[in-house]
């Protein structure tokens, strides 16, 4: 299997002064997915988890909601004599129908590997009602969060490049942390995580991310049953409706005491009576 971070020789300049030295940065290689042999996609990825990050996606894809839909997940050496591990086959049980087409597509880890383009395609892809969820959590709790995300992230200590995601309990424990170069690498591991643990969908629980909250990311959490989303940065005006029509928390520029609530504000206690 492949190592998260290398070391690679650099030049480290400090007015005018100037010094070689190792350095240790994050690593990123191709995933190719495949569905019952058939290419999927691939996407660049920090190698690690990969099987929690195929079937994360394929959970996105509105593919799965059960560990019982995957006969197995493997990888695929494809007769070489020095497999790189870079290519994950994901078998379906009988009966389970595949994605609707396959993407053959590419996509660089800043971009991850993007769900469906329509709204209407995630509306017929949800299969949890956010509604019927009656967490309710302390705007404390949650400014916690980005902390103890933090204090999990043993390769962002390393090298300072990669993305993460972590799922709390509404009493701050953390039950399970991913990271990589791509967010949304790191968010369906998460979620692929919770299926193969049997744990979907994810009712009463909160996912903390290490950075902004896009379209992509909401739909991963919807598809995942998630109640309430949190991040560190930004979200964008689709994520914003989204959630809102998810019935879905999402919370933003969760810093320090501060952050702003963009959608289902009902779930958050705020206050002294909190």
């Amino acid at each position: 299997m492949g190592r998260r971070s290398d070391r690679r020789k650099v030049v480290r300049v400090h007015g005018a002064e100037a010094t070689t030295r190792p350095d240790t940065l994050a690593v990123e290689e191709p995933l190719e997915v495949r569905v019952d042999g058939t290419q999927l996609a691939i996407t660049m990825r920090t190698p690690g988890d990969d099987f929690e990050l195929a079937v994360g996606f394929l959970v996105s894809e509105g593919v799965l909601t059960a560990p019982s839909q995957v006969r197995t997940v493997r990888y695929c050496e494809d007769g070489r004599p020095d497999p790189t591990y870079n290519v994950v086959d994901v078998v379906l049980s009988p009966g389970v129908a595949g994605p609707l087409h396959h993407r053959h597509t590419y996509v660089s880890s800043s971009c991850g590997i993007c769900g469906k383009e329509s709204l209407d395609a995630v509306r017929g892809q949800a299969r949890w009602t956010l509604d019927e969820d009656t967490l309710e959590v302390d705007a404390a709790l949650i400014s916690s969060l980005p902390e103890l995300l933090r204090q999990g992230q043993a390769v962002f200590e390393r090298t300072g490049g990669l993305h993460a995601a972590g799922l709390f309990t509404p009493d701050g424990e953390l039950v399970c942390l991913r990271e990589d170069v791509g967010r949304h690498n790191a968010v369906d591991k998460v979620i692929g995580w919770a299926l193969m643990n049997d744990r979907l969908p994810l009712r009463g629980h909160l996912l903390q991310l290490s950075g902004r909250a896009s379209f992509e990311l909401v739909q991963k959490a919807w598809l995942a049953g998630l109640p309430v989303l949190s991040a560190v940065s930004a979200p964008s005006t689709l994520a914003v409706d989204l959630a809102t029509e998810a019935g879905m928390t999402l919370a933003g520029f969760v810093r320090g005491e501060s952050m702003n609530v963009y959608a289902g504000s009902h779930r958050v206690r705020i206050g002294p009576g909190a």
